[in-house]
């Protein structure tokens, strides 16, 4: 039987691991009874994380954003029935002829809950640090955004 904290590690693993498989429906289901916090836009519930995920994140003909998501160095709190994660993420792809780079990082700030013994996202808030060469990942507007923003 995995430890708290290690359920709750799993959770965040398991967001990266769906977004790399371009599984959306999947990693919205995370967030089905969460808030999540764009960096300004808030959503609530899988479907409205679904439609973001569809609008902003590109895919290929293999159905995938060609991306690497890499979460590390969660700092967890457990509380009872309910605990925080602050981490990193790197997103990796490649950006021309046979170049893998880092395209952007930065910070989630998670809080969850455990219902029926089981941990659930209730709230994610995405914190951009660096951005990279996004033109390969995201629409051109949103890239525009994320670097007025910066």
């Amino acid at each position: 039987m995995l430890s708290d904290a290690d359920q709750i590690r799993n959770l965040l693993y398991r967001y990266a691991e769906l977004i790399d498989d371009g599984d959306f429906d999947g990693a919205g289901e995370l967030f089905a009874d969460a808030e999540v916090d764009w960096g300004g836009e808030v959503t609530r519930g899988s479907a409205a994380v679904v439609a973001r995920f569809e609008a902003t994140t590109r895919r290929y003909d293999d159905g995938t954003p060609r991306t690497v998501h890499i979460v590390a160095n969660p700092i967890l709190e457990v509380d009872g029935a309910s605990a925080t994660a602050r981490s990193r993420f790197v997103v990796v792809q490649p950006v021309g002829e046979g170049s893998l780079a880092p395209i952007i990082f930065g910070r989630y700030h998670d809080r969850f809950v455990r219902i029926d013994g089981t941990w659930q996202f209730a709230s994610r808030r995405y914190l951009v640090n660096q951005l990279g060469d996004l033109s390969h990942h995201l629409p051109e507007t949103l890239v525009a955004m994320l670097r007025r923003a910066d």
